[in-house]
């Protein structure tokens, strides 16, 4: 399995490559920015995406999916509950200070809670996490005798996403936590959408808003 993570735009999103090189398909997890760099990193290791997934509909880590669709294919897909957000990309750009809007483009299918998305040997499980957004989905990566969770903006080291930004509360995104992520055990890594990564049972015993 190939997987690589590495921020991309001026927020710093964590963008995560995970690619079956047998086959050569691969699903990009939040390429919401620079579209050469991920395009140059997909066809570094001979793979081209089957699915461009996203965690919720910040502009962030959703922003460049037009561009990214056209340049490297695959499926773009997203929590229905967020295509709302997904609609106020321009206003989400003015919010960041961004002086154009990227284009909100026709997704090709949602996603939803216990879905299975795979490419070639890859299986990524879907886990609806509502809190930081009402769409918010984390990402589960079988690898063959552990997992590794991609939590977008619902699980930091040490602290959880924004509740503030309308239709969630602190209650929506820890009761999601508790419910979704923390089940899994105290060694599995948590790959976050912004900073570095972690694990449950840190965030277990050690994130106050856990606690």
């Amino acid at each position: 399995m190939i997987l690589e993570t590495f921020p991309v735009g001026a927020l710093g999103c964590n963008c995560t490559i995970v690619g079956d090189p047998e086959s050569g398909e691969a699903i990009v997890i939040d390429g919401g920015d620079e579209v050469p760099e991920i395009a140059r990193r997909l066809d570094a290791h001979g793979l081209r995406a089957r699915y461009l997934v996203h965690t919720h509909a910040h502009i962030d880590h959703i922003g460049a999916l037009g561009p990214l669709r056209e340049r490297v294919g695959g499926e773009g897909l997203l929590h229905h509950a967020d295509l709302p957000l997904y609609a106020t990309l321009a206003q989400q750009a003015i919010w960041i200070g961004m002086l154009t809007a990227p284009e909100v483009v026709p997704l090709d299918g949602n996603l939803s809670d216990g879905d299975v998305l795979t490419a070639g040997s890859i299986a990524l499980g879907c886990l609806h996490t509502p809190g930081h957004t009402p769409g918010s989905t984390s990402f589960a990566l079988d690898t063959g005798g552990a997992t590794i969770l991609f939590t977008g903006d619902t699980l930091f080291r040490g602290a959880v996403g924004r509740w503030d930004l309308g239709g969630t509360s602190l209650a929506d995104i820890v009761a999601s936590i508790r419910r979704k992520l923390l089940v899994y055990d105290d060694g599995c890594l948590v790959v976050p959408g912004h900073g570095p990564a972690t694990t449950i049972g840190e965030e277990r015993r050690e994130n106050p808003f856990l606690s």
